[in-house]
């Protein structure tokens, strides 16, 4: 049996079209564990009606306080029944085949985890998910051609990394799960572990990217909050300036002329904004949850 395990933090909006893409999988022996993490707005609500509306039999719906989605993964894994755990978030939505395809190396005993590639942008009509998406490239220092408007990782990206979407749960539970760190939390079991996640070939799902301007602040406030940003003063100190507006002007004015988007240049502001925000407030009152 396979568990997927979904952490939830205010997803009323995106919530009901995961779980029915989970629902309609071809692989059948698995069960649904959403957690909720804390929700402020109907999430959980919107949950309990979805299964009843999606006839889903097998999904159980757990709560905690506002933890992060690491802790909520964690409690997930704690009620699994599954022998393989997958991981997934309530802004994606999952081809029919993507969980066969998806644990389809670890069945043939080939790794105790893995990871898919086949990741496509979900709401790629959307001007600011697809400047979203631009951005991702750019700080990870991919090239940016046609590919930024429909995949969320490159066709080039490497067959191992160290988030896993799947892995065996006795490998798991033998590390205790994730720390809860915040942001970069599912590194952390790559870390436990020791070794990184091997691709899962055909595994297709679709992510949805923040498609509003407070959306992108909220996210890029999550973002800016990772111990790569804000985990030392040193880090602090020299991500306040690359963050700083004029430094974003600059940035968005560039990627602007080179691929004709003049909305780039308003996304990168606000973007920036919202992650300096996060790395000034770090100096006063650390946080890596809310």
């Amino acid at each position: 049996m396979v568990s997927v395990i979904i952490p939830v933090y205010n997803e009323v909006k995106t919530i009901f079209d995961c779980l029915a893409s989970i629902s309609k999988q071809s692989y059948r022996s698995l069960e649904i564990i959403v957690v909720d993490d804390g929700s402020t707005d109907s999430s959980k609500v919107k949950i309990q009606k979805s299964k009843v509306q999606l006839k889903i039999k097998n999904l159980k719906i757990l709560s905690q306080p506002h933890s992060g989605p690491g802790a909520a993964r964690n409690l997930g894994a704690k009620y699994a029944n599954g022998n393989i755990l997958v991981f997934v978030d309530a802004d994606m939505v999952f081809d029919e085949n993507f969980i066969r395809d998806l644990i389809a190396p670890i069945e043939q005993h080939k790794t105790i985890g893995t990871f898919s590639k086949e990741e496509y942008l979900l709401n790629r009509d959307n001007i600011w998910a697809i400047c979203w998406n631009i951005n991702r490239y750019i700080i990870n220092g991919w090239r940016l051609n046609r590919e930024v408007y429909e995949r969320i990782l490159p066709t080039y990206y490497p067959d191992h990394q160290s988030v896993f979407r799947a892995i065996v749960k006795k490998e798991f539970d033998r590390v205790c799960g994730f720390d809860n760190i915040g942001y970069t939390d599912d590194w952390t079991l790559a870390r436990k572990l020791c070794m990184e996640a091997q691709v899962a070939i055909g595994a297709i799902f679709y992510h949805r990217n923040p498609q509003t301007l407070m959306e992108i602040f909220h996210q890029a406030r999550w973002i800016g909050k990772n111990e790569f940003l804000s985990g030392t003063s040193v880090r602090r100190i020299f991500n306040l300036f690359r963050y700083c507006i004029p430094s974003s002007l600059l940035q968005g004015i560039r990627v602007c002329i080179k691929l004709k988007l003049s909305h780039f240049i308003l996304f990168k502001i606000v973007y920036d904004f919202g992650v300096w925000c996060s790395i000034f407030e770090s100096f006063f009152h650390p946080s890596i949850i809310k």
